[in-house]
């Protein structure tokens, strides 16, 4: 990758002051773990996001859109490619009666409470996910019976032909933690959501019951990046590894959290290396007791 060439195209439309060389990643992820990116862009809009993909894309260039690093793990190496910080500043939320439009870097947990402010029944789920919305729409993002599919009707992608599309709901493909943008390595710009009109204070006391049992039962005190085993049929990772015995077990700065055990926290100078070796002790545990390996939702970025 020719560096000085990126930065020099990026530049045609993003200002220089919004393009970072050897940035660290762990700056800009919930685990606080991970080494430089090589180039790390902050588009301020659409037109400025677009440009910085098709840069990526028509440089043959490694590229990977950054939300708000809620559900990645970042390589100790860092990430030899260009970081899209899609961030705080593509993040416009508009509401008209029970239609929500958002952009893709909009903090869900935000877009959750203004859908409560305008007394909208069905993000009620999301007001403790902390990350973007174009992420939780590429995830299908869900928490306590709730999920983007339920809500979204609409997802504007930037498709693999560097061409704006609308990808509808029944062609999102939408599954646990799947969609199709995943498929096709679709950039989300915007997301609309339909919702319910309903009573306010209800819908508050939703949201305070969930975030009361959040906090009960997540360690969010400490930096991590959410769940990390993906839930198999009739049962419940976080139950099978407690079970097991292994809330507390620790690999260097990596710990299973004593308060969920599918959680694996940073207790301290974590690096990556340390929370893969956890991930794969606690898996070769699981074979041991129940017969199988369980899948990962934390994404991975860079060598490991």
């Amino acid at each position: 990758m020719n560096i000085k060439n990126i930065i020099e195209k990026l530049k045609e439309k993003v200002e220089e002051r919004n393009i970072l060389k050897d940035e660290i990643l762990a700056d800009h992820t919930t685990y606080k773990i991970g080494g430089p990116a090589d180039i790390f862009v902050v588009p301020q809009n659409k037109e400025e996001l677009i440009h910085s993909v098709k840069v990526c894309r028509e440089n043959n260039a490694e590229y990977v859109i950054l939300g708000r690093g809620s559900n990645i793990l970042v390589s100790d190496n860092g990430f030899r490619g260009v970081v899209i910080n899609t961030g705080d500043n593509y993040s416009k939320i508009e509401i008209t009666d029970d239609e929500i439009y958002a952009e893709a870097g909009a903090g869900l947990i935000n877009v959750s409470y203004k859908a409560y402010d305008s007394s909208l029944v069905g993000l009620e789920f999301a007001c403790g996910i902390p990350g973007t919305i174009g992420g939780a729409v590429c995830m299908n993002a869900g928490a306590y019976g709730g999920d983007m599919k339920q809500i979204v009707t609409e997802v504007e992608v930037i498709d693999e032909k560097n061409e704006i599309s609308i990808i509808n709901n029944d062609q999102m493909q939408f599954a646990y933690r799947h969609s199709i943008v995943q498929e096709k390595g679709y950039i989300v710009l915007s997301v609309k959501m339909k919702l319910i009109k309903g009573n306010k204070e209800e819908i508050k006391v939703i949201r305070e019951r969930l975030k009361v049992h959040r906090i009960k039962g997540q360690p969010l005190d400490m930096p991590s990046a959410g769940s990390v085993f993906i839930r198999p049929d009739g049962n419940f990772p976080g139950k099978m590894i407690e079970d097991l015995g292994l809330k507390g077990y620790t690999i260097g700065g990596a710990q299973v959290s004593e308060k969920h055990a599918n959680f694996i926290v940073n207790i301290g100078n974590a690096k990556a290396t340390d929370v893969l070796e956890l991930i794969e002790y606690v898996n070769s545990e699981l074979e041991k007791g129940y017969g199988m390996k369980l899948g990962v939702e934390i994404k991975t970025l860079g060598k490991m």
